[in-house]
């Protein structure tokens, strides 16, 4: 992950370079393509880059507790609680 100021550098170095992604991939060494555009559509659109990432948890606490009883209670069998 890239901080706040990595990112905004990295968008006003795209706009400088006239949107040419190449050219600030190549100075930057980061980010790739799609991710500077995906950016750059963000700053266009707020204004603004967002300040903080929020992680969202990819399973909710009930689904990661049922895993673990079924775990548990069936075999201790890792792939067969994955297909479950």
């Amino acid at each position: 992950m890239y901080s706040y100021e990595e990112r905004m550098k990295a968008v006003k170095l795209y706009v400088k370079y006239d949107l040419c992604a190449a050219d600030t991939v190549r100075e930057l060494g980061y980010p790739n393509r799609k991710m500077l555009v995906r950016r750059y559509k963000e700053y266009k659109e707020t204004g603004d880059l967002h300040k903080q990432y929020i992680k969202r948890p990819k399973y909710t606490t009930e689904q990661m507790k049922a895993a673990v009883d079924y775990y548990l209670e069936h075999g201790h069998n890792i792939s067969r609680t994955v297909r479950v």
